[in-house]
């Protein structure tokens, strides 16, 4: 169960007739020699992180310790609640609990990283919206969740998850590829087709860069994590209706690791290109010395 790559977990999955979340319950247990009642335990643990930090701020908004975001997913909550919506229940309040996640990450407090703090608000997000809709269980949920971190595994082995490595693309990106597999095999697909939501997904964001105001995880990364939800529901919808994916999902996670790396410097986290230095974002700064920012 210890495999290595995309096209070695599809080759498990099919030979013993099990789901993604299946073999990484099934290489967990291997791995860390215990039993798949304490995995699930584990998990039981972080599926309730993540609710209480994806809804909490829709009751009670707090403003994050950098001052740029804070009360937005309640908006969006309210501009549902109020028929006003254009997306629909499942993209609408998976953009809220995106957003939340965010504001809860921003002010310190507890989140669980799927799989960085900057991207932690794409699984949640849109596991739990599906879940509002479809009357998902928590096991059920549980289980998503082993199908994202395979994913998730796979990313970090072969390529990088970091900002500061790869670009936006390989945070939010690789967040809305674990979201999208997961939302297929919770709506009946098959491992080949939650690997080529994934491959989608890459595909779609690649090129993304990481560019945060005042080099905070708060603007535009909060933004972002709504749009990566949007990006896994369509990825996820293409996928279930039966398109193929030309590129393997292997090799799309190569391509984006190599585009990550070709990004400048400026464009990886640094504060030092993109949204980071428009005249909005610096004013919005204040702190920023004019000597820092690119001639």
């Amino acid at each position: 169960m210890d495999f290595k790559n995309g096209a070695e977990l599809l080759a498990v999955c099919e030979a013993e007739h099990i789901s993604i979340s299946e073999a990484m319950k099934r290489r967990e247990c291997e791995l860390g020699e215990t039993t798949t009642e304490e995995i699930m335990k584990r998990m039981q643990r972080v599926l309730e992180i993540m609710k209480h930090s994806a809804k909490t701020p829709l009751k009670e908004p707090g403003r994050s310790m950098g001052g740029l975001i804070g009360g937005e997913s309640q908006k969006i909550d309210r501009h549902y609640e109020e028929g006003r919506d254009i997306c629909g229940p499942v993209l609408n309040r998976a953009a809220a609990y995106a957003m939340g996640v965010l504001e809860v990450n921003a002010s310190m407090g507890l989140i669980v990283a799927a799989p960085t703090a900057g991207s932690s608000g794409v699984v949640p997000g849109l596991l739990l919206a599906l879940a509002d809709e479809y009357e998902i269980s928590d096991e059920q949920l549980c289980d998503a969740l082993f199908n994202a971190g395979a994913l998730g595994y796979l990313a970090m082995r072969n390529a990088t998850v970091a900002g500061a490595v790869g670009g936006c693309q390989a945070e939010i990106g690789v967040a809305a590829a674990m979201a999208a597999s997961a939302a297929v095999e919770l709506r009946g697909g098959t491992p080949r087709q939650c690997l080529d939501a994934g491959s989608i997904v890459l595909m779609n964001m690649l090129g993304l860069v990481c560019d945060p105001v005042r080099g905070l995880v708060e603007y535009p990364c909060q933004n972002r994590n709504a749009s990566g939800v949007a990006n896994a529901l369509v990825a996820a919808e293409l996928s279930l209706s039966g398109i193929r994916q030309l590129i393997p999902f292997d090799e799309m996670l190569d391509t984006m690791y190599t585009v990550g790396k070709r990004l400048p410097a400026e464009l990886r986290e640094t504060a030092l290109g993109g949204c980071a230095i428009a005249p909005s974002a610096c004013a919005a700064c204040g702190a920023c010395a004019s000597a820092a920012l690119p001639v």
